[in-house]
């Protein structure tokens, strides 16, 4: 088990997550992220995720999150359409099929459940 601990989000340093160019729809989004934390089995990450502006597509895990800065619209296939941005929260369902626009840099805190 990990020791408990803090992290000042803003600053902290990510590390490229590359996307499959068969994700990208328009634009040159950018990926980067950490894992701050990761259950022993595997099956429960806590990370910081951030992406750029364009159009990307996804096939979710069953996620929870907060966006803390920049802005996107989520539209989910067969779903709603959700607009994001700082101080919001957002959940997704494993197996969601999405479309992001993201309008500003994007940075958010998550949670995910495998």
């Amino acid at each position: 088990m990990t020791d408990s601990f803090s992290l000042h989000v803003p600053d902290a340093d990510l590390v490229p997550e590359p996307l499959d160019p068969d994700q990208i729809v328009s634009g040159s989004p950018e990926v980067t992220g950490k894992v701050v934390h990761e259950s022993a089995d595997g099956r429960r990450i806590r990370g910081i995720w951030q992406i750029t502006p364009g159009v990307v597509t996804d096939t979710e895990a069953d996620e929870v999150f907060v966006v803390l800065s920049g802005s996107a619209t989520i539209e989910v296939d067969g779903g709603p359409t959700l607009r994001v941005g700082p101080g919001d929260m957002a959940v997704l369902r494993e197996g969601d099929r999405t479309t992001w626009t993201v309008h500003e840099t994007l940075r958010k805190v998550y949670a995910i459940n495998l």
